[in-house]
């Protein structure tokens, strides 16, 4: 099955190409109509298509179905929720054993704060050895760690201290013997202060992962949350904060748990999907584009993976998708109450990432350009400058005001409470600091990454990020990586291409519309030289999806003939398959051709398909399994209760040759 691993995207590539060749007709130039020659025709955005009850339903079906994947082996829904509180530095809590013992591992789950605990045993319980020092750094909170003893350290014990060196909460503590067997509680005697620390010993895990720990950016997000909820004042404060606000909705309804924190992500993850749907269907009309649109953008690799980790950036999509939406409602003949909500989005987008900002850059720039398209129109300077003035409110003050609210957090933590502490300049200062610090952050940010790539990457899909990579030890590993699937990254960006040459050469409103949004998420980057990664694409993969599926409306329509349609269909490799054939041009046609770009990703899906050791670019784990390298070759399995690889939960499928057992 090696093979596999350098054919699968080769093919994929292939028809990519294959299948954009069809799209070449539907770029020619089209005659302006007769009296126009030599004058600027102008842009048109064709009306909005509503939804249909049989639209509302598929629609609904795709998200129910994939929030059942996506919410599967999301992670541990129970974590330790008691904390052993060392209120300040030198602090310690003793622990007694029955008998002197010899101690052969040692596992901590860390809470909030940072600093370090020193491990001492005795035999006498008076005269104490320094043995381990017990990290807990800011990338350690909430995590399972196992301790590692000093060189030369005594390993056995009848007294044991815990000292910690700062105000620090330890969530659990767990004493393995020689013998591997966990300690039980009932052998140990200790004050009421460290009852926390042995309180919920059924939750030590065999061993640490991202099921019952936090990794990547997690560390920072789901930790903001958390302070939120209890009044402390945050120790990540380069985001605004309501995506963290958010994050903390799924903490209070079900705990400081890996589950907990990722909900929220998960959900708007499956929130984007109907109104993705209804997008599709607003500028496409039909039904087989919505829905292989929204399928495939569901199913895409970014989506999966990005949605289901507990950052800002979901949220940030979100309120993309929303906001653009409303704002081709508007210029596709809607009421102002459209823009209004457009702008209402924007606002709670920028309070959740300040990528929002860009987006808000392109709906100016569609905002401008409706209007161009409009100059004509009779009274049209006293309707622009109405209008404008609208969107003073809906666009710059209304923003401000749920950006600036959004704060409340932090007023709070300062002591403030209640509406008055809005019109403080305690509250105000707040504000306008921590925009300063942000600004300075980013702007001067000097770090290195192994993973971090920069945007002319990201079209190609050049270097994936790698977000978690585990050993275990006995022949396997775990990992988590983030990056489009191929065929959307590459098919989208030719799709893009196809639609800036339609906006400009046949006056598409519609190309226009996906070409602005697409350029306002992907320039910005262009210009910032701060470490950046894979995942600041993501936004981009809502137009690309958008991109690939005019094109495929506009095949629809062109009525191809020949081979041309059987190009679009792939018909000749599926004529066993399908029931009869299908005609070069209609909706089988588009349904066909999106099936099959949707099967493709499927199939990507078995196996890792690139070298790890040969330096491709796809040379990480992308996959989130169990996985065993052979030869250099990260080899996956298909997993019967789930769709593909992507999922937290390791592979249960194994093949004989590569893997190692079930987790």
């Amino acid at each position: 099955m090696a093979f596999l691993t350098y054919l699968l995207p080769l093919a994929a590539i292939a028809y990519v190409f294959f299948v954009a060749a069809g799209w070449i007709p539907l770029l020619k130039s089209t005659p302006l109509p007769s009296g126009q020659e030599g004058a600027a025709h102008v842009l048109t955005f064709p009306e909005t298509y509503e939804m249909t009850r049989k639209d509302r339903l598929l629609a609904l079906g795709i998200t129910v179905v994939y929030a059942a994947v996506a919410f599967l082996g999301l992670g541990d829904n129970r974590a330790p929720q008691s904390f052993c509180e060392f209120a300040e530095r030198g602090r310690y809590a003793d622990i007694t054993l029955a008998e002197e013992t010899e101690i052969g591992a040692i596992k901590y789950y860390c809470g909030l704060h940072t600093g370090s605990y020193y491990l001492q045993f005795s035999s006498d319980g008076e005269n104490f050895e320094d043995v381990a020092v017990l990290e807990q750094n800011y990338a350690d909170l909430f995590k399972w760690k196992t301790g590692e003893y000093s060189e030369g350290a005594a390993r056995t014990a009848r007294y044991i201290r815990i000292i910690a060196d700062n105000a620090l909460s330890l969530g659990e503590l767990a004493l393995y013997g020689a013998d591997g067997v966990l300690i039980s509680a009932g052998k140990l005697e200790y004050a009421d202060g460290a009852s926390a620390l042995f309180d919920e010993q059924t939750l030590v895990p065999e061993r640490e992962s991202y099921m019952n720990s936090t990794y990547f950016d997690e560390i920072y997000h789901a930790r903001t949350a958390l302070e939120h909820i209890e009044g402390v004042y945050p120790y990540e404060i380069s985001h605004p904060p309501l995506g963290k606000l958010i994050i903390a909705l799924g903490i209070r309804a079900f705990g400081m748990t890996p589950f907990g924190w990722r909900f929220m992500g998960t959900l708007f993850g499956a929130l984007m999907l109907p109104f993705l749907y209804i997008l599709l269907k607003n500028m496409f009309g039909g039904t087989a584009v919505p829905v292989c649109g929204t399928v495939i953008f569901a199913f895409d690799f970014m989506h999966f993976t990005q949605t289901r980790i507990a950052t800002i950036d979901t949220y940030a999509v979100f309120f993309i998708i929303l906001m653009y939406l409303f704002m081709w409602r508007f210029v596709s003949g809607g009421r102002l109450w459209n823009l209004a909500l457009s702008g209402l989005f924007f606002g709670l987008g920028a309070a959740s990432k300040w990528t929002c900002i860009y987006a808000g850059g392109g709906l100016a720039v569609i905002w401008l350009v409706y209007w161009f398209t409009r100059r004509r129109e009779e009274n049209f300077w006293s309707k622009l400058a109405g209008n404008a003035l609208f969107c003073i409110v809906f666009f710059i003050v209304v923003p401000c005001a749920v950006y600036y609210v959004s704060y409340w957090p932090y007023g709070e933590a300062k002591g403030m409470s209640g509406l008055a502490m809005l019109f403080s300049e305690d509250y105000a200062e707040i504000v306008i600091n921590n925009q300063k610090y942000m600004f300075n952050y980013h702007a001067d940010l000097v770090a290195t990454h192994p993973y971090s790539s920069r945007w002319y990457q990201w079209i190609v899909d050049g270097r994936p990020i790698l977000y978690y990579l585990a050993n275990f030890g006995d022949g396997t590993k775990s990992s988590i990586g983030a990056f489009l699937s191929p065929l959307l990254c590459l098919g989208g960006l030719l799709a893009v291409i196809g639609a800036g040459i339609r906006a400009f050469k046949k006056r598409d409103g519609r190309a226009a519309f996906i070409l602005i949004g697409y350029l306002a998420q992907l320039l910005p980057w262009i210009f910032i030289s701060r470490l950046t990664f894979e995942y600041h694409y993501f936004p981009s993969a809502v137009f690309l999806t958008l991109a690939l599926c005019l094109m495929f409306d506009e095949s629809r329509k062109a009525e191809l003939p020949g081979w041309r349609g059987n190009l679009l269909a792939f018909r000749g490799s599926f004529r066993h398959v399908l029931p009869r054939p299908v005609r070069p041009a209609g909706g089988g046609v588009v349904f066909n051709a999106f099936t099959q770009m949707a099967a493709i990703v499927a199939l990507l899906n078995l196996e890792a398909y690139f070298n790890v050791s040969g330096g491709l670019p796809y040379s990480q784990h992308l996959f989130l399994r169990r996985q065993q390298s052979h030869g250099g070759n990260v080899l996956g399995g298909i997993c019967p209760r789930h769709f593909g690889n992507l999922l937290y939960r390791p592979l249960r499928f194994r093949y004989s040759r590569y893997h190692a057992g079930r987790p």
